[in-house]
């Protein structure tokens, strides 16, 4: 496997690093951006406009992370942009309501069959760990199930992993997270029955619910079967537990009802991120008129945001998911994800290379391996990221944007044109070609 390529330019971009690195620990505001498993220094944006992303040395790139997901519209939207520009000359916050909120939560709530009541908050974190408060108010019961391979934010009580035998309780994986917050939570593995049925046999009485990403994307791409994501449902219901699905990557990504239709099943508690203001600084969590009621003003779990239902992120929403929410739009995004992948898989099978590409929807997954089914987190190779950082790096010399790192998705967007899919499926087929050369 060779890594030899000649590297774009990153002097500006490096120049940038440096200084940053004095304001902040890494350099970075986030840490998969410090570009850790990949080669080479962090690429400093300037401008996005439709598919596309400019860097800090002129670098021009068609973007595949559209911002980990929410950029379902592209960059610089015309929608979008109208519509915040247009508040900005009102305001950009209030802390107080405005019909805006309305507007948006109406748009949401009449499309979304699987929620009554919303609240918004500022992120999809947020609305994860409101879900949580939620869910032990309603049952009265403090224990959460989780599952490893699963990211849903960096509240405490979820930045936890597993430790060994079939059902464990959570470990800190990050300071500064009591191990007695962790404690509460247990973590078992995906696609495993036996561990649910322990679970709910030795803590029946004190689950409060069970957490799930709609379609677990945060972690590879790990598509649970229908029946297994029925039967946990079930299992949930037989035992007084709720089920939250986390649908801030899936959310009005596979449709407009998510990976909840995509399952068709009924959650008791669903979250949402940035999707749901075009990319602005937003999130939310839904449930039935009943398990809503308990939020307060209404009921004894306090939840609060100076910034929850922000105007100028209102504003956002409303023109983003009026162009979701109209007919067709979801089959057409589809159709040209499923084009790209079967092209590429065709070239992968020629080739012989070892290497799955895994989708759903509009979002997809390089895999490094000869599986045919990846659905838990120990299923996935550590050493097969040193493929993908040799894929990275050839990518990003021949103008193509992928999440700097090889457990994470793809996502196909509407802004998409047929040239940038083309130009896309050449440069991957090269890449790979470096890969195995």
């Amino acid at each position: 496997m060779s890594t030899t390529t000649k590297d774009i330019s990153r002097e500006k971009s490096a120049e940038l690093f440096e200084k940053a690195k004095q304001y902040f620990p890494g350099g970075v505001n986030s840490p998969v951006r410090a570009f850790k498993s990949v080669y080479g220094t962090p690429l400093f944006i300037e401008r996005g406009d439709k598919a596309h992303l400019w860097d800090a040395d002129g670098n021009e790139f068609i973007d595949f992370c559209c911002s980990w997901g929410p950029l379902i519209l592209g960059h610089n939207n015309d929608n979008i942009r109208e519509a915040v520009t247009a508040q900005l000359s009102k305001g950009l916050s209030f802390g107080a309501p405005t019909q805006l909120e309305n507007k948006l939560a109406e748009l949401i709530l009449s499309n979304n069959k699987h929620i009554e009541k919303i609240r918004f908050v500022s992120s999809g974190t947020e609305a994860v760990m409101s879900a949580i408060r939620l869910a032990r108010g309603y049952t009265k019961r403090d224990k959460i199930v989780k599952f490893e391979g699963c990211y849903h934010g960096h509240s405490d009580s979820l930045l936890v992993k597993a430790g060994s035998g079939l059902v464990t309780f959570g470990e800190t994986s990050s300071a500064g997270v009591p191990q007695a917050f962790a404690a509460e939570t247990i973590v078992i593995a995906l696609n495993d029955r036996e561990a649910l049925q322990e679970v709910f046999s030795t803590y029946k009485d004190e689950i409060a619910a069970v957490i799930i990403e709609g379609i677990p994307a945060n972690n590879g791409l790990l598509i649970q079967d229908k029946d297994y994501v029925q039967y946990l449902r079930q299992i949930t219901k037989d035992n007084g537990a709720l089920l939250i699905f986390d649908e801030v990557i899936t959310g009005f990504r596979l449709g407009f009802n998510g990976a909840a239709t995509y399952y068709d099943i009924q959650p008791d508690i669903l979250t949402y991120g940035k999707i749901i203001g075009g990319g602005m600084p937003v999130g939310a969590y839904g449930a039935s008129n009943e398990i809503m009621a308990h939020i307060s003003p209404d009921g004894g779990v306090y939840q609060a945001g100076t910034l929850s239902g922000n105007p100028v992120a209102m504003a956002a929403g409303i023109a983003a998911l009026s162009i979701l929410a109209q007919p067709g739009f979801y089959e057409r995004l589809e159709e040209v994800t499923t084009a790209f992948v079967n092209e590429l898989r065709q070239y992968i099978q020629e080739k012989g290379y070892g290497v799955k590409i895994f989708t759903v929807g509009s979002i997809f997954w390089f895999a490094f391996t000869d599986q045919e089914h990846i659905k838990r987190a120990d299923e996935i190779d550590p050493a097969s990221m040193e493929k993908y950082k040799v894929m990275h790096r050839a990518l990003l010399n021949k103008g193509i944007y992928f999440g700097p790192s090889g457990y994470e998705v793809g996502f196909i967007s509407h802004a998409h044109t047929a040239e940038d899919i083309n130009t896309a499926i050449k440069a991957i087929k090269e890449s790979l070609d470096i890969v195995y050369q």
